[in-house]
């Protein structure tokens, strides 16, 4: 569109810093336009999530065949996305940036359906997914846009699993019961320890 090309034209992208640590502090917002299939989508801002780090409490990470896309599932159901582009052999900085297209479907029980396409501007490495469906396989494709005569490279995809929230419940609620569970035992036989110490050697010695 030419509202976001102009927005993003020459911006100079501050790669995430997962995957470019020399990233520019100067790139406040990433503009992005989120629509079924780029229809009715009207342009939106966002921060950047910058210094995330992907822990293993918290947070599994899917990276793509390529490495250029990581998907960071978080315990709350949300996943963020992260990118670089020195996994496409792109130079740096490239004028010739006009943004991302990412793509994104989930399967079904026959049949896989796609979910809401996002355009990103060149600034942007990174996104955010808020609620991500548990117990469904997602697959999202991202592919930089560069101005002609450069041909865009090819997507880099990332299929990932969302753990869904009544089972996170269930393993949180099974530790805690399980937990309490063995210290009533030790106290138990902590108790019957005494018992027998105490109470039944003297009877026995009488």
């Amino acid at each position: 569109p030419p509202l976001l090309a102009l927005l993003c034209l020459g911006a100079r992208g501050a790669e995430s810093p997962e995957s470019q640590p020399d990233a520019p502090p100067d790139e406040p917002w990433c503009p992005y336009k989120v629509g079924a299939d780029g229809a009715g989508a009207r342009l939106c801002f966002r921060p950047p999530a910058r210094g995330f780090q992907c822990s293993a409490r918290g947070c599994r990470a899917h990276r793509s065949a390529g490495g250029a896309l990581v998907a960071n599932v978080l315990r709350n159901g949300s996943v963020l996305l992260q990118w670089g582009l020195r996994h496409w052999g792109a130079p740096r900085p490239s004028a010739a940036l006009r943004g991302f297209a990412l793509n994104c479907s989930w399967d079904g029980t026959y049949t896989r359906f796609p979910c809401d396409s996002v355009e990103l501007g060149a600034a942007c490495r990174d996104y955010l997914l808020a609620e991500a469906h548990g117990s469904v396989r997602y697959r999202l494709c991202l592919q930089p846009r560069y101005a002609p005569p450069r041909p865009a490279p090819p997507a880099q995809c990332v299929e990932f699993r969302v753990e869904p929230a009544a089972m996170r419940d269930i393993v949180v609620a099974m530790t805690a019961v399980g937990g309490s569970i063995c210290v009533m035992l030790v106290f138990i036989c902590l108790l019957v320890a005494y018992i027998t110490e105490n109470l039944m050697s003297p009877a026995l010695a009488r």
